[in-house]
């Protein structure tokens, strides 16, 4: 846990000087989300941006099999879909598990 807890303040402070944001766990989730659409940092609206933290949360999940990415939509919307349930766990085990797989996609970016 605590090499989890080193390289997530890594990744924090890393996004904090690229960026000038103070970022936590969901904008984290929407910067991946951001990547994930390609269409560039602009100004979102609200359930935009409740769309692109979902389709990080998908992508995140898809690296343990948990989702598969089924396409782009006709506005280049990235859509997934279930492939086998998630494991019900507490609160903090369900954002340690996302803090993991975040680290790993900033891994592979």
């Amino acid at each position: 846990m605590d090499n989890l807890k080193k390289s997530w303040d890594e990744l924090l402070e890393r996004i904090e000087q690229q960026f000038d944001v103070d970022p936590d766990i969901q904008g984290i989730l929407f910067l991946i989300g951001v990547q994930e659409l390609g269409q560039g940092l602009k100004t979102y609206s609200k359930a935009e941006k409740q769309d692109l933290i979902h389709i990080a949360m998908c992508k995140l999940l898809s690296q343990r099999g948990y989702y598969e990415f089924e396409g782009l939509d006709k506005d280049g919307w990235p859509h997934w879909n279930v492939v086998k349930e998630i494991p019900r766990s507490s609160i903090e085990k369900q954002e340690e598990l996302l803090k993991e797989l975040a680290l790993e996609y900033f891994e592979q970016v």
